[in-house]
């Protein structure tokens, strides 16, 4: 069967669509028919109705990508996406188990037993099934490994023995390799013998006979060249090259830069091991984001958004516990000023905005350091840079921005004084923002922890507690 057609979004939208339809009929019509429980023939009937909801369904289905029926399967709830799962054909689990996000995984590992878990695996590649051993009983795994032959075992070792950030981690071992010394047109007359070339397959690698990269031959290049050229005279010998211990940050930014869409991974003795693929460097660049996104909201993982209320709690309940303790500690800050706050009650009214102001500029100035050291724009010489340029963005937004909401404070209020207050208040804090900004990503880069991990979370804690600090302690210290 040939591949399904990839599909743009809305279309996909609009099938995703068409499938809840299709399963909220199901329902429906299940439920009328078992309330005719004294209708002739009920369990035909029943059966009949069960038989052409289930085909119509897995017709579309059929038709479908394995990535679009990952996102399918992500949108449904538990019940109607175990349902869809089992009407997916055996032989896609694999590449279907692969597509979706690791909180679903769990959730489809869990209905399937081993021989099914086994059977899925068996269809995939080494590297395919390094990305999925995680996730797979030790049994299952056991068996699978057995059932591989040599070289497929080296592979799926090769693969397993990297950090998930490593290239190691997204190399590929499907690719075409010819020797230095043949002509073109040999080298046409072996691809022809492919029934199709490994994807994303934009050129051959050349390796001398003990396996050493020795070029690399672009596609397009060997097509317009004479057939009786040798492969060495028209092949480039200083190809961008990976190891599999560089980071795969590296890689993606090797990829963006000159525009790659495959590269080779050789060993350090430049041994040819593998390559890594543009759709793997962006599903690595995809799953990071998500990840740095989830970090700063301080949650440690994916979230399944149908997954029980129990597994959620798991996920949030940490950084919940640290944003309760901080806004314990901006409360009693606000405490220690509820004198000047009863003599002065213009000060409860204004002081959410000292804080509001300097969350929304620490936010800023750490997802611009965030997003610096994911492209490897930092070092820890440029942290003072860093930090005098921020505190010069935030003295001069705090004098404009500042001085005007003290105007602003000046006219509601009639107390010139409050307005400078306000001023100084609100440029204090944007200072305070701002270094707290270059701070706690680089501090947590030193020490070894994600920078994007919570950043959000506690440039707000400091922004608030500071922010009603400053501006309470200089009305308390002026004005009262």
């Amino acid at each position: 069967m040939s591949e399904p057609e990839i599909k743009p979004r809305d279309t996909l939208q609009d099938q995703l669509k068409e499938i809840q339809e299709l399963l909220h009929r199901h329902k429906l019509v299940e439920s009328l028919v078992q309330r005719q429980e004294d209708m002739p023939r009920h369990e035909l009937v029943e059966g009949l109705v069960h038989k052409q909801h289930v085909h119509e369904l897995s017709s579309r289905l059929d038709d479908m990508h394995a990535a679009d029926i990952a996102v399918v399967l992500e949108s449904l709830p538990i019940e109607d996406r175990k349902f869809v799962w089992d009407l997916v054909k055996a032989e896609r689990d694999g590449e279907i188990l692969l597509e979706v996000s690791d909180a679903v995984r769990e959730s489809l590992i869990e209905t399937m037993d081993n021989d099914e878990l086994k059977a899925a695996a068996e269809t995939l590649d080494a590297d395919e099934l390094a990305d999925l051993a995680p996730d797979l009983p030790d049994e299952v795994m056991e068996d699978v490994y057995q059932a591989l032959d040599l070289e497929e075992r080296a592979q799926l070792r090769a693969a397993m023995s990297y950090d998930e950030d490593a290239v190691g981690a997204l190399m590929d071992f499907d690719m075409v390799t010819i020797r230095p010394d043949i002509r073109l047109e040999v080298v046409l007359r072996y691809l022809r013998r492919f029934s199709e070339l490994p994807d994303h397959t934009d050129q051959l690698f050349v390796a001398s006979r003990d396996e050493a990269l020795v070029g690399v031959l672009p596609l397009g290049k060997m097509l317009v060249s004479d057939p009786e050229l040798l492969v060495s005279e028209i092949m480039i010998t200083d190809p961008v090259t990976l190891r599999p211990d560089d980071k795969a940050e590296d890689a993606a930014n090797a990829f963006e830069r000159y525009d790659l869409v495959s590269a080779p991974v050789v060993t350090a003795e430049h041994k040819l091991m593998g390559r890594v693929t543009v759709d793997t460097v962006v599903d690595y660049i995809r799953e990071e984001s998500e990840a740095e996104l989830l970090n700063q909201a301080g949650l440690r993982e994916e979230e399944d958004i149908f997954a029980p209320v129990l597994d959620s709690v798991k996920n949030r309940w940490a950084w919940l516990a640290i944003n309760l303790i901080t806004a314990f500690a901006a409360s009693r800050v606000i405490g220690l000023f509820e004198g000047s706050i009863e003599k002065l009650v213009a000060l409860a009214a204004l002081m959410p905005i000292i804080a509001g102001i300097g969350g929304n500029s620490g936010n800023q100035t750490i997802t611009m350091i965030v997003r610096a050291m994911a492209m490897g724009q930092v070092d820890g010489d440029s942290g003072k840079r860093l930090l005098k340029k921020e505190m010069g963005v935030a003295l001069i937004n705090g004098l404009v921005w500042g001085g005007l909401m003290g105007l602003v404070a000046w006219w509601l209020y009639g107390n010139w004084q409050l307005g400078a207050v306000m001023t100084a208040a609100t440029t204090l804090n944007l200072l305070l923002a701002a270094s707290m900004g270059v701070i706690i990503p680089m501090g947590m880069q030193r020490f070894g922890r994600d920078p994007a991990l919570g950043s959000s979370v506690m440039i707000t804690a400091c922004t608030d507690s500071g922010g009603f600090f400053i501006f309470l302690g200089l009305a308390t210290l002026f004005l009262i």
